[in-house]
């Protein structure tokens, strides 16, 4: 997912507007258009960026398409020689043990260049080898606590033969998109779920991302930014109304008014939940809108652009989703960490 003209932070010409059926307004929605003003230029003198993003290329460039290529001749010489050996362990491995699972470990991080070859030896998880984990987490997204969990693990059994098919995907997909994205765009990293903007061919800022679900997934779109939204009223897609909230209604009927979903009708008219048959699929025949707030599916702020799967970069309520390693929760959108610093 690739949205061009995509930092918006210090354009504040905002009028107060607002989108609901009916044609209906309420000043508490704020739309700050970006239509016309996408070509002014981010400041980024203004910000303390990390280290990491300056060293760091942009993902869509051919520094990146380098790598990758680099990394491909060494997982092959990896693979030519043997591969890599399975960890085996039930257990969490960290700082102070000692058994010859944690021997296994070391000769894993040896094979993929994580671990220096002269700490293969030793059955005990020392400082080194907790560095050495820490860097494996780091390249792979994990949390960097420099323990082997379900999740590290997981990664560290993933045969070099698949990772050396996902780098070869990967190659081909980053060449078909290195196209020309003009000097200021936003890219959703969807199988990491990581967002990054770009200016001028840098990393301006990173952010963890929540993405579709598997059987939801945040379809591949590139666009052009147009607003952003503050304080967003939520629609509900007819999808999740027929998928989540309908179910949800028949458990609970008080679920509407606990979110402050409300129903309208096609002439813009506000219906009573309870008049509303939830034995049934009636409900997708209606407009339910979300008021904003804490509770809004979208939280304080959503990012516009033309799509036809109704997704959009947004804000959420649930912020501690994004401390999760596995992060694919949503129903298409890309929820952003830390959204305010992207706009």
């Amino acid at each position: 997912m690739v949205l061009a003209a995509g930092l918006v932070a210090g354009l504040l010409a905002a009028s107060p507007m607002a989108a609901m059926a009916g044609g209906r307004g309420d000043a508490s929605e704020i739309i700050v258009d970006y239509s016309a003003s996408g070509r002014q230029q981010y400041d980024a003198t203004s910000r303390e960026l990390e280290a990491r993003l300056a060293a760091t290329p942009p993902i869509l460039s051919q520094q990146t398409i380098y790598f990758t290529q680099i990394a491909i001749k060494r997982y092959e010489d990896i693979a030519a020689a043997g591969g890599w050996p399975q960890v085996q362990t039930k257990d969490v491995l960290r700082l102070g043990n000692n058994s010859a699972t944690v021997a296994q470990l070391r000769r894993r991080l040896v094979a993929s260049g994580d671990l220096d070859p002269g700490y293969s030896l030793s059955h005990f998880f020392d400082s080194p080898l907790q560095t050495a984990v820490r860097n494996f987490q780091l390249r792979h997204g994990l949390f960097t606590d420099g323990a082997v969990g379900r999740e590290t693990l997981a990664a560290l059994n993933v045969p070099v033969d698949e990772r050396l098919k996902q780098l070869r995907t990967n190659l081909v997909r980053l060449s078909a998109m290195g196209g020309d994205l003009g000097q200021r765009y936003v890219m959703v990293n969807i199988p990491g779920a990581e967002i990054e903007a770009v200016e001028n061919g840098a990393v301006v800022t990173r952010h963890t991302a929540i993405v579709g679900k598997i059987d939801r997934p945040s379809p591949l779109v590139t666009s052009r930014i147009s607003q952003i939204n503050f304080n967003p009223f939520w629609h509900a897609p007819k999808s999740i109304v027929q998928k989540d909230i309908i179910p949800r209604m028949r458990e609970d009927p008080t679920y509407l008014s606990k979110y402050r979903i409300r129903i309208y009708d096609q002439s813009g008219n506000e219906i009573d939940p309870s008049m509303v048959n939830w034995q049934s699929e009636e409900a997708v025949d209606y407009l339910l809108r979300q008021d904003p707030g804490e509770l809004n599916s979208m939280g304080s702020i959503r990012i516009n652009f033309a799509n036809k799967h109704s997704v959009y970069l947004h804000d959420t309520p649930q912020q501690s989703l994004f401390g999760s390693n596995y992060r694919f929760h949503s129903s298409g959108c890309v929820r952003v960490h830390d959204v305010r610093k992207l706009v």
